[in-house]
């Protein structure tokens, strides 16, 4: 029988009640306990009630049913009184995992069991602090920046202490917190800014970030302001291999760099999710390879794994960046000196052949090319494959959904169904890459895979999920372990 429009609106009035009511918990968890909440990976702190809405209705493509508020809210609650460490907790999955593993225990006794090792540890956190400085902060480096400010929790894990550009003007630091603030693409920060011209800082919701100008980075004394042993994160680009990158440990408190672009040489390409259990406490450069190869790496090897790939080709449509002039001019690279706005620009990539950097076994057996596109962020690869054993378009795309809700890859790799998806729907993923399921071509040994992947802001969360690794500050995850459950049938309407 049919609901009434009364009915609906007063269901749905109820529903709105319930997430209200989340936000405080979500908060105290936080700022207490240094926990934090999740539904599928995605964060809940500091979201709106419509933001907690709209993520349970997400999870419906994680499973045959939609999240119910009425069996998280009592969950939340039942966590706020537990008195837990820091954790990182996906309270969809848990409420999943007491939903088939309860056996008649209350929500109480069950919790208690299953996060028994940060019960009653009120906030304990044993991670160590480790000191970040953005060097460069642009594109990448701002994105970065907000990541960390949103993680900052209570000082625990990575904190961001510093950036180190040149000086540009005399009203520097008020444009500098001025992009921070304001985005074209990625909208307005969620939080406030204040600038302190005098002390030369930024404070971005109690982050207070230095603002140091330097032309060298061999030079520069972190230790005179408070920082030690830190990650230095080079987004600049302007060297890629272990003799330029290495200047940054001569500066005093610099102990470790990470390059946000892919190094020469032998340093370590890592593509978190891949490769990034190879980093070593002796590793004091590790590069993060490129957006695209960060994109294509988990999905080729979750293919690879399964059906074999003998050779294959990937071509990417990449939004324009800024090493592309705006208007015709001079480029030292053949047609990028044309207008990046007006033009689709061939231009070559290096990601397949650094997918081998990451994933040995594929050595040799992939070709690239790019096709640069007038869109701001969100790219798009097709990889053209060839493999050893034969499959269907729907025996792909069910295996890439399933490696995207229940692998060691569903941090990499998302997949969505829906028929009116484009690229703009992507702007803000926190996945390596998205595969288009129904664009999916599939025959018998030859498959095309259609993935998208924010550029910017999902190769930004890779970024940050490596600097986790070299710093050693990724706090215990709940549940441990996932429910074993049917590959779940998607509705082909958005989330």
């Amino acid at each position: 029988m049919s609901q009434t429009s009364d009915s609906c609106l007063d269901k749905w009035m109820g529903r709105e009640a319930l997430a209200e009511a989340m936000i405080p918990v979500i908060g105290r968890l936080y700022r207490e306990n240094n926990v934090v909440t999740s539904i599928h990976g995605r964060s809940l702190i500091n979201k709106s009630t419509m933001n907690i809405l709209k993520a349970h209705r997400f999870a419906r493509r994680m499973s045959n049913h939609e999240l119910l508020l009425e069996e998280t809210a009592p969950l939340l609650n039942a966590l706020s009184e537990l008195e837990l460490g820091a954790a990182a907790i996906d309270i969809a999955r848990l409420t999943e995992k007491f939903r088939a593993e309860g056996n008649g225990a209350s929500l109480d006794e069950y919790l208690r069991a299953e996060l028994a090792e940060i019960v009653g540890k009120r906030g304990a956190d044993d991670r160590t602090s480790t000191d970040v400085v953005l060097y460069g902060f642009g594109r990448i480096g701002r994105l970065l920046a907000r990541i960390l400010i949103e993680k900052a929790g209570g000082g625990h894990g990575l904190r961001l202490r510093a950036i180190v550009v040149r000086k540009g003007a005399e009203n520097d630091l008020v444009k500098r917190a001025s992009l921070l603030r304001r985005d074209s693409v990625h909208g307005s920060f969620e939080g406030t800014i204040r600038v302190d011209e005098e002390a030369n800082t930024i404070t971005a919701n109690g982050v207070q970030i230095q603002v140091i100008y330097s032309d060298n980075p061999a030079t520069v004394d972190y230790t005179a302001y408070g920082i030690k042993d830190a990650l230095v994160v080079d987004n600049t680009g302007r060297w890629r291999d272990a003799e330029g990158l290495s200047q940054h440990l001569q500066s005093k408190g610099a102990a470790r760099v990470l390059l946000t672009a892919p190094g020469k040489g032998d340093l370590k390409n890592i593509v978190h999710g891949i490769n990034h259990r190879d980093i070593s406490d002796e590793d004091k450069i590790v590069t993060a390879a490129s957006c695209t190869t960060n994109a294509i790496t988990p999905v080729l090897k979750a293919i690879n794994d399964k059906f074999g790939i003998i050779h294959g080709h990937v071509e990417t449509v990449h939004s324009f960046t800024n090493d592309q002039n705006l208007i015709d001019n001079f480029h030292k690279g053949d047609r990028r000196g044309r207008s990046a706005a007006l033009n689709m620009v061939i231009t070559e990539t290096g990601a397949a052949k650094a997918v081998a950097k990451a994933l040995p076994e594929l050595q040799g057996k992939l070709t690239g090319n790019a096709i640069r596109v007038p869109t701001p962020d969100v790219s798009m690869a097709i990889l053209n494959l060839n493999l050893e054993k034969g499959t269907t378009r729907d025996e792909v795309n069910d295996f890439l959904r399933e490696m995207s809700l229940h692998s060691d890859l569903r941090k990499q790799i998302d997949y969505i169904d829906s028929p009116d998806v484009v690229s703009t729907d992507f702007v803000g993923s926190r996945r390596a890459g998205i595969v288009d399921g129904l664009a999916t071509i599939s025959n018998d040994k030859n498959l095309v895979l259609y993935v998208w992947y924010d550029n910017e802001f999902g190769y930004s969360c890779q970024v940050v999920r490596v600097m986790e690794e070299m710093a050693g500050v990724n706090p215990p995850s709940f549940p441990a372990r996932d429910v074993v459950a049917p590959i779940a049938v998607l509705e082909t309407a958005g989330a």
